[in-house]
């Protein structure tokens, strides 16, 4: 089927969650499709039946809708060139795995597993890199039909050239060129008539009309394969490229395999779903100028292909945890206050607070909306502090001058009626002017008693907003107290 415009896909196997990997690659399949007027397809590639994990095709439809990167044709949804998950194709692979053979350029394998294996060992005790010894290449027709007649397992086998190069262009990366005699004649259909994921991906991509296949830089060393497979169709070759790998650090590559968050990780540790997709933008790719903060829509105008890097991209936690923070300061304050009330919910308990007071101090202090909880862990109780709080130099204040303070600041607040977050701030600061002294030199004090750390969301005033009359003056008189004791 002809196709007039450009065609990406993105083709995870459900094998688990997304990792950033993946989710990178979906992304740079739908700008690419999409800055040119194009149509991505979504593809299903299960036919590793081992690997699959339940409920993963889930979690690619999931993650897809939650970034926002909906595909034009799948599984869910159709389309011209269907079905398109791979386990509901067998009878094309065959179809095609037998053409192959009957074109020259495949060969059935009777080779069984003990065989394979005496092979493999002996080349790895001469030093030799392993590969298919090419046991069954040569077999007449005849001598394949009797195997055949006799019911012997078998396996369809791509067969490469012996001799000469092959060379393919990569949109990255350029034109590379690799010498035939190292290449494996790789198993196309496997004994149980499943393809193998280097057959599958070139007959779903020809039939599929895909015009830009993007995957990652691991499949460079497959692509003469695939040439390889595409010349002896007669197929067009599309265009590849190749997208480099993000690291953990210089030398080891980010695997969910290893503990490194996925992106249901990062979703639930706090992360916003729009900080995240566009991080994961600027990994492995520059964009022209200094705005590196972009909706979809404008990563789809800014998207070019040449802004990809050949290098590997770093996953800089710090720099995600940035980029999250200015997409939390961004939120109106009802968006904040909807995104951060199931975390503050997290860290009170209480059913009185004013969540959209807290909501309001948490928004300029917060990177994550999973820091929230531990900023907040004083509300419910008050946390056993020492006296060395009260002492601050900056504010110049120990524990004389802040029991001093903590007496005088006691009886406003016990006549206080209006105990408002304004109304607390009104009385503290005609208390500073009737004292004469520094803003500080009563507000840490109050801090310190009301909260019992030294760093919160908000200052003294707010914090004993939020804990109402009682508790405050209640925690004031402990302080007190704690401070007389000493």
């Amino acid at each position: 089927m002809k196709f007039d415009h450009v065609r990406t896909r993105f083709a995870p196997s459900p094998t688990g969650y997304m990792h950033v990997g993946n989710l990178r690659t979906a992304l740079y399949a739908y700008l690419t499709a999409k800055s040119m007027g194009g149509r991505m397809i979504l593809r299903i590639e299960d036919t590793d039946q081992e690997r699959q994990v339940e409920g993963a095709v889930d979690i690619i439809y999931n993650t897809m809708r939650d970034t926002q990167l909906l595909w034009d044709e799948g599984p869910d949804i159709g389309g011209p060139v269907g079905p398109y998950v791979q386990s509901e194709r067998m009878d094309i692979y065959k179809e095609y795995a037998l053409k192959l053979v009957e074109l020259g350029h495949a060969y059935y394998c009777f080779c069984d597993k003990e065989r394979l294996e005496e092979v493999r060992e002996l080349q790895k005790a001469s030093g030799i890199a392993p590969q298919y010894d090419r046991h069954c290449r040569n077999l007449t027709p005849e001598e394949v039909q009797e195997k055949l007649d006799s019911g012997l397992p078998y396996v369809i086998r791509q067969k490469i050239p012996l001799e000469g190069t092959t060379t393919f262009d990569d949109m990255v990366y350029g034109s590379i060129t690799v010498e035939n005699n190292t290449l494996d004649d790789q198993i196309l259909l496997k004994a149980d008539g499943m393809p193998t994921y280097n057959f599958a991906n070139v007959v779903d991509d020809h039939l599929m009309g895909i015009t830009h296949v993007i995957r990652g830089s691991e499949y460079l060393s497959s692509a003469p394969k695939y040439n390889l497979l595409y010349e002896a169709f007669g197929w067009e070759i599309p265009l590849y490229m190749h997208c480099p790998p993000v690291m953990k650090d210089a030398t080891h590559k980010l695997s969910k395999r290893n503990g490194d968050a996925s992106y249901q990780d990062l979703v639930a540790q706090g992360y916003l779903t729009e900080a995240i997709l566009n991080y994961i933008l600027l990994l492995g790719w520059s964009p022209k100028g200094e705005k590196e903060v972009f909706t979809l829509s404008e990563m789809v105008e800014a998207f070019k292909i040449d802004g990809i890097s050949k290098s590997p991209a770093i996953f800089d936690t710090a720099k995600l945890r940035f980029l999250n923070g200015e997409y939390i300061r961004a939120l109106t304050p009802e968006q904040f206050h909807d995104m951060a009330l199931p975390w503050i919910r997290k860290g009170v308990t209480k059913a009185d607070v004013d969540t959209r007071l807290l909501a309001s101090l948490l928004q300029p202090r917060c990177e994550i909306l999973g820091d929230i909880p531990e900023q907040l862990d004083f509300i419910d109780t008050l946390p056993d502090y020492s006296t060395e709080l009260f002492v601050s130099k900056k504010m110049k204040t120990n524990q004389e001058t802040s029991l001093a303070v903590l007496r005088e600041i006691l009886p406003v607040l016990e006549g206080l009626e209006d105990f408002s977050d304004t109304g607390v701030h009104s009385a503290m600061f005609a208390l500073i002017e009737k004292l004469g002294c520094k803003n500080g030199y009563l507000l840490w004090p109050l801090r310190i008693a009301v909260s019992g750390k030294q760093f919160t969301p908000g200052g003294g005033t707010e914090i004993a907003a939020i804990l109402g009359k009682d508790e405050s003056i209640a925690r004031i008189k402990a302080a007190i107290a704690k401070l007389e004791n000493e």
